[in-house]
């Protein structure tokens, strides 16, 4: 069955859909994306996930291309056309197609809408948390206003390619005092040797993650506090565990920081209790 996407007002198969080559996302970066996990039949946390676009959409003026409500619906059919049990959904808005200026385009200019989905294979997730990911450290080299979830990625593309070469899977970006920041496309965590969880704070220094909110919950669940602060590079690489969340990975270990191992270089029970738990606390919307 070839895959389906959604193109402003359009389902069409996914190799042939386009947008226009003026379209302001293409030209400029000049848009914002969601990224949701389906679960069992169940877009996750689609709520704070609709929030985040709307802050998103806000900060950069750009319009709700549909309301809400027909906007879910249009992401739950983009999934069911795709018969995805488990995977993902993508959701791009961009101010729209107009010829070329940086100045916004004229008023009621409709914004462009794209949506697709794809499957995951949920024992190969499992498999990837057993093992661990390994991650390195760049320099933050982003504009400030990363709390913004835009199309413009460009340095987080390198960072994450410069992972790949060093035989890592993430990148995190440090501060020029030793700071963690996040990860290109994650948020970054460590649980100290008291066992408390340590997350920057989420402002306008990092992005704030759906899946990082969604922890607070699990966190509180089982027991476990967390502090909202700065931990460096060196606090990372001495710390009793450490992990990342986003909607693509939910809660993944992280065992090796720049080639150190994380305590015996192993996940930790912690990352993967909070991992098991979180299904059962994020909110579920039926796809």
């Amino acid at each position: 069955m070839p895959r389906i996407a959604y193109v402003n007002g359009r389902y069409v198969r996914h190799k042939d859909a386009a947008v226009h080559i003026e379209d302001r996302g293409y030209q400029f970066a000049d848009g914002v994306y969601e990224v949701c996990e389906v679960a069992r039949g169940n877009i996750m946390d689609m709520r704070r996930h609709l929030d985040r676009l709307d802050r998103s959409l806000g900060e950069l003026r750009i319009a709700w291309p549909m309301r809400r409500v027909p906007l879910q619906m249009v992401m739950a059919e983009v999934i069911r056309r795709n018969r995805v049990v488990n995977g993902l959904v993508y959701l791009q808005v961009t101010r729209g197609v107009a010829s070329r200026d940086h100045a916004f385009p004229a008023p009621g200019t409709p914004s462009s809408v794209v949506v697709t989905a794809k499957r995951s294979d949920p024992a190969a997730a499992r498999k990837k948390a057993e093992a661990g990911l390994r991650v390195i450290t760049v320099p933050e080299n982003r504009w400030e206003r990363v709390d913004i979830k835009t199309v413009g990625l460009l340095p987080n593309v390198l960072a994450r390619q410069q992972a790949k070469e060093a035989g890592a899977q993430e990148a995190w970006f440090v501060d020029p005092d030793g700071t963690v920041k996040e990860g290109a496309a994650t948020n970054a965590w460590i649980v100290t040797r008291e066992g408390i969880l340590v997350t920057r704070p989420a402002d306008q220094g990092i992005l704030r993650g759906v899946t990082r909110t969604t922890l607070f919950e699990v966190a509180a669940g089982l027991g476990l506090s967390i502090e909202e602060r700065g931990f460096t590079v060196e606090e990372a690489k001495a710390a009793r565990e450490a992990f990342i969340t986003a909607a693509t990975t939910v809660v993944m270990p992280v065992v090796a920081i720049d080639d150190a191992p994380v305590a015996n270089g192993h996940p930790g029970s912690v990352t993967l209790s909070l991992r098991q738990a979180f299904f059962d606390v994020a909110e579920k919307t039926q796809a």
